[in-house]
């Protein structure tokens, strides 16, 4: 037998004969298996196989606890700390939605936010995939914003409707979208014009619910349609200003 052989011949039975793990001890090789081929290969590239010669089991012990990779990706991300953020409490909406996309944005810049850019990018391919980033990970931001709203509405800041608007989670949106198009680190600048110029005139500035139930529930913006509040800085100018034409410009009529 060539070197070669006795070099790679001891990897393919080594789940078989070294000694024999169990419950978390083997769960947690393999979670950590399935981190480090999303880091190496990425999630479209990756399989049960591969995930378990680097964890040195058994496919069929992987398949006993997840049905498949998605499964056994997403619970890797969580069991990983992917949706561990510990809600800010500064006192006021603008310091705690600020401190809690920092807190997004740094997890964002370390090798789990890398991981999970490229998992969100594979929802376009994978329906089922999307169903689970969506149910698992999608949910992080949102739930946390909610809370600190929730505060937020205790303290008299904002009006108690807010919490089931669209308009809610706004904030972790826009940056989960500037992560996926211009990846990490997120300018800090960034993070400060979220806040202040989008998210914090949605949900202060309105006095009252608006038409149509909670935050215009019949706009996929979830701003009231039709909407020309002029107050500066409100909800209907932010619409006004991305380009609804004002009537008192002058001007020819729509179709002169």
């Amino acid at each position: 037998m060539s070197p070669h052989a006795d070099r790679t011949a001891p990897a393919a039975a080594d789940h078989r004969k070294g000694p024999r793990r169990r419950g978390e001890e083997l769960e947690n090789a393999i979670l950590t298996a399935a981190l480090e081929e999303l880091t190496e290969v990425g999630y479209a590239a990756l399989t049960m196989e591969r995930v378990a010669v680097r964890a040195r089991t058994s496919k069929a012990a992987l398949y006993r606890r997840w049905t498949g990779r998605a499964e056994l990706v997403l619970d890797a991300c969580k069991v990983r700390g992917f949706s561990d953020l510990d809600l800010p409490d500064t006192g006021t909406l603008r310091g705690d939605v600020i401190a809690l996309l920092r807190l997004m944005s740094a997890k964002m810049a370390t090798p789990i936010g890398g991981i999970l850019r490229g998992l969100l990018g594979e929802m376009t391919r994978d329906p089922e995939f999307a169903r689970l980033i969506r149910e698992r990970i999608h949910t992080v931001g949102p739930v946390g914003i909610r809370g600190i709203l929730q505060r937020a509405v205790e303290r008299g800041e904002v009006q108690p409707w807010v919490l089931g608007s669209r308009r809610a989670t706004v904030a972790t949106d826009l940056l989960r979208n500037e992560f996926l198009l211009f990846g990490a680190p997120i300018e800090d600048k960034t993070v400060i014009e979220i806040v202040d110029d989008v998210y914090l005139p949605l949900v202060l500035a309105p006095t009252s619910e608006p038409v149509g139930g909670m935050g215009g529930a019949g706009s996929r913006t979830g701003v009231p349609e039709g909407s020309t509040e002029k107050a500066e800085g409100s909800a209907g100018e932010l619409v006004r200003n991305a380009g609804e034409p004002d009537p008192s410009a002058g001007g020819p009529a729509a179709g002169s």
